[in-house]
């Protein structure tokens, strides 16, 4: 149950769950599965009983081989942003925010809206002639890291070893896996791990802030692994998971065309309908109960981000992108409470600007290979999205 297909969550099959299931995983490890809204946003609020320690536990166990190739790399994850409930949490996240303040965003907006308008139209081009086009690969992939860089002066890293090392984060902690292919990961993580290391010790903006700031070397990395996966990563799934369900809206991408479609209520419809992280994970830190369920401390508790955005209690049309509607701002796509994703504002900045630039592009396609999502407890991870006219 576990790693079923997450996005088939509708509001009216929500209303057949309870509040809070107890589901066993593919190792035997029973979880509890919290569906609603509230119960949702209650575990993420309360941090104290809710503990955000095993944000990062491998859902597969990571054998001994892979562990060792993991170690020869020198690499460590300590607590840093989302596994960080100590004391520590406030002052790295305070440096994260300050380089990812909204007057910083949006002075990347005009630079981006360029770069996608270029894009938007070569594509159009190739559409045109009746080739079909990737629109994962050659459109969104790669925006949010290009963004990234600039705003905390990361180095010039090939873009394709930055995305195989963030699906592979993604793919090592979250999948259920063999040991073969986490050795592989492990591999390839251990690998960048060492130039995430390299960097840290020598790197400007963002990076030496956070040195200058008596911020131990580990500490550093575990941060810039956290921009590269979480900072980048997922807004590049949403931005394909945001344009599939667009070509399947006529009637939004016209109204889109014509202006009378607010673009940033389309994104936060998006946000709703097609998270990116489906799924995240705590752990009580006391026995407590949540929604007359007793939770024993130790317990995992799975919030199901996907579903309570379709909450019929929060939302009127729980299954259908309507711009603007009653809770469609609701959602708890970027969390809440004091580990909310501290790049919101660039996320909804990154697809509010893909979607005003891409919406004519949209219009007209035929789905010819929709994304695919690979069994995953937290991440859709789409990989290519194809369309022709």
């Amino acid at each position: 149950m576990l790693f079923r297909s997450w996005e088939q969550a509708t509001g009216g099959d929500l209303l057949r769950w309870p509040d809070v299931a107890r589901v066993v995983d593919h190792v035997g490890v029973e979880h509890l599965l919290v569906t609603r809204h509230a119960l949702v946003r209650q575990v993420l609020t309360d941090a104290r009983t809710f503990r955000p320690d095993n944000a990062l536990d491998a859902i597969t166990p990571i054998p001994v081989a892979a562990l060792r190739m993991l170690a020869a790399h020198r690499f460590r994850l300590p607590p840093t942003l989302a596994n960080n409930g100590g004391d520590t949490h406030p002052g790295i996240r305070a440096l994260i925010a300050d380089a990812l303040h909204p007057t910083r965003v949006a002075a990347q907006r005009d630079w981006l809206a360029g770069l996608v308008r270029h894009r938007v139209a070569d594509l159009s081009v190739v559409l045109a002639r009746g080739t079909p086009v990737d629109l994962h690969t050659d459109l969104a992939a790669d925006l949010p890291l290009l963004v990234l860089a600039r705003l905390v002066e990361l180095p010039d890293a090939p873009v394709a070893a930055v995305k195989r090392f963030a699906r592979a984060a993604l793919e090592l902690f979250w999948a259920p896996l063999d040991a073969d292919r986490q050795q592989v990961l492990a591999a390839e993580m251990g690998c960048f791990h060492q130039v995430l290391r390299e960097f840290a010790a020598t790197g400007d903006g963002l990076v030496g802030d956070l040195r200058a700031a008596g911020h131990p070397p580990d500490v550093v990395v575990g941060a810039l692994f956290f921009l590269l996966v979480a900072g980048q990563e997922t807004t590049s799934q949403f931005l394909t998971l945001l344009m599939h369900r667009l070509t399947g809206e006529p009637a939004v991408l016209a109204g889109l065309r014509d202006g009378s479609v607010n673009v940033a209520d389309v994104v936060e419809e998006g946000l709703r309908l097609e998270p990116p992280i489906v799924t995240w994970r705590r752990v009580a830190g006391v026995d407590t109960t949540l929604g007359g369920t007793v939770v024993p401390a130790g317990a995992s508790v799975v919030l199901w981000l996907a579903r309570a955005g379709r909450d019929p209690a929060v939302v009127q049309s729980p299954d259908e992108l309507r711009p603007g509607q009653r809770g469609s701002r609701r959602h708890l796509a970027f969390g809440a409470g004091v580990h909310r994703c501290v790049g919101d504002q660039l996320a909804r900045m990154e697809a509010s600007t893909l979607v005003a630039e891409a919406a004519p592009l949209l219009t007209g396609v035929r789905v010819v290979r929709p994304p695919h999502y690979p069994d995953n407890l937290t991440f859709r991870m789409p990989d290519t999205f194809v369309v022709r006219r």
